[in-house]
């Protein structure tokens, strides 16, 4: 017996999520830091070990702090376009001010109002010389006695270094007119992977505050501390793997959702800085602090160079370098006032001729104070 009427079959899209082939590397990665943490004998004991680290001791404090930042931007509505545009007279300050708060968006926020004509170029390069990007994160959370010198030191060099600017620097340069800079992908919602993240994000956050007090856990509750950070290790693996976000996430979106893929985002850089200094450490017998001091008096320069890389990847792997004793505090102020961090790539997107501008000012500080600090106080903080 035979029908007239059309069968209908759901098409795969409805049954399954598609599979976006841009992601195919980041799963290709995650699979091969799965078979090293997996490998037996030490190249699995250090990958571990270091997964460890980079959720216990960065991951976790990272994600407080951007929950502080952003659920306050939420609990007082601050909008910082409007900030901007409604104190000129200040705006070098607030400028400056923008891009040392942690992480890029301040900075960014800047970016996008030089090219849409809402402040001067002093005020692009005092956010672009007071930003620190990601890696601020990660100074904060691991050694925050230089933090509390390098952001206040950065927000200072960055209004002198913008109100120079705009005295000496008449000239204004128009943005592409046809430029987009789509930076942020909005969510809308909290996910259950979000959930996720903040579930185990909790007593993360415990055992983070319990190592660094140096507090020594029994054996029971030591498995019990590789569990959580290996559970939160693979959410952000899952959260960076899956992930629309290009740089960084959508004001808009609740505070939940954007502290779940910034921490993930900054904890894969951090993970990846981590193991790198500790495969060299463990198996090249390469003395890593002998060969950066053949080269010390280089090592502000350097940072300042490494500075000029878009992106906050190489920030990262400087301020751990730092972390682990292996470059002065010189070396590392030198990067931070240098670093524009992921700010750097919407000033390229909008207006090539301001970013370059730019950041060739935002060397002239970095320069200075970092050699200041190598000349005049090589131990500080060191």
């Amino acid at each position: 017996m035979s029908s007239d009427l059309p069968i209908s079959v759901p098409p795969r899209a409805r049954l399954l999520p598609p599979f976006d082939a841009k992601r195919l590397p980041r799963f290709l990665l995650i699979a091969l830091l799965v078979v090293l943490a997996l490998w037996p004998g030490e190249l699995g004991r250090v990958t571990r070990g270091l997964f460890h680290d980079a959720y216990v001791g960065v991951s976790v404090f990272v994600a407080a702090t951007l929950l502080l930042v952003y659920g306050g931007e939420r609990l007082f509505n601050l909008n910082l376009g409007d900030m901007l545009r409604t104190h000129q007279r200040i705006q070098i300050p607030v400028a400056a001010l923008l891009g040392m708060s942690p992480g890029c968006a301040g900075a960014i926020v800047v970016t996008a109002a030089y090219s849409a004509g809402n402040v001067s170029l002093g005020a692009l390069v005092a956010a672009l010389t007071g930003t620190m990007g990601d890696a601020a994160f990660l100074l904060i959370a691991t050694r925050p006695e230089a933090a509390a010198v390098i952001l206040p030191v950065s927000l200072v060099a960055g209004i002198a270094t913008g109100y120079l600017v705009d005295r000496f620097h008449k000239k204004r340069y128009a943005g592409r007119v046809d430029a987009s800079c789509n930076i942020s992908v909005r969510i809308g919602t909290i996910r259950p992977r979000d959930i996720a993240f903040a579930m185990i994000a909790v007593p993360g956050l415990g055992l983070g505050v319990l190592d660094a007090f140096q507090v020594t856990l029994g054996p029971g509750a030591d498995r019990y501390a590789q569990i959580i950070a290996w559970v939160g290790i693979a959410v952000v693996f899952w959260i960076w793997a899956n992930s629309p976000v290009k740089a960084i996430t959508d004001p808009s979106d609740p505070p939940l959702p954007r502290v779940a893929e910034e921490t993930s985002f900054i904890t894969m850089w951090v993970l990846g800085a981590y193991l790198a200094y500790g495969y060299v450490s463990a198996f090249s017998g390469l003395d890593l602090a002998a060969a950066f001091s053949t080269v010390g008096i280089a090592l502000p320069l350097i940072g300042v160079l490494i500075g000029f890389i878009p992106g906050c990847g190489p920030q990262i792997l400087v301020a751990t370098l730092y972390i682990n004793g292996l470059i002065p505090f010189s070396a590392l102020l030198a990067n931070a006032i240098s670093n524009d961090g992921d700010a750097l790539f919407p000033a390229i997107a909008l207006n090539p001729r301001a970013a370059l501008i730019a950041t060739i000012y935002t060397s002239f500080p970095a320069l200075i104070l970092g050699y200041a600090f190598y000349f005049f106080a090589p131990g500080f903080l060191n």
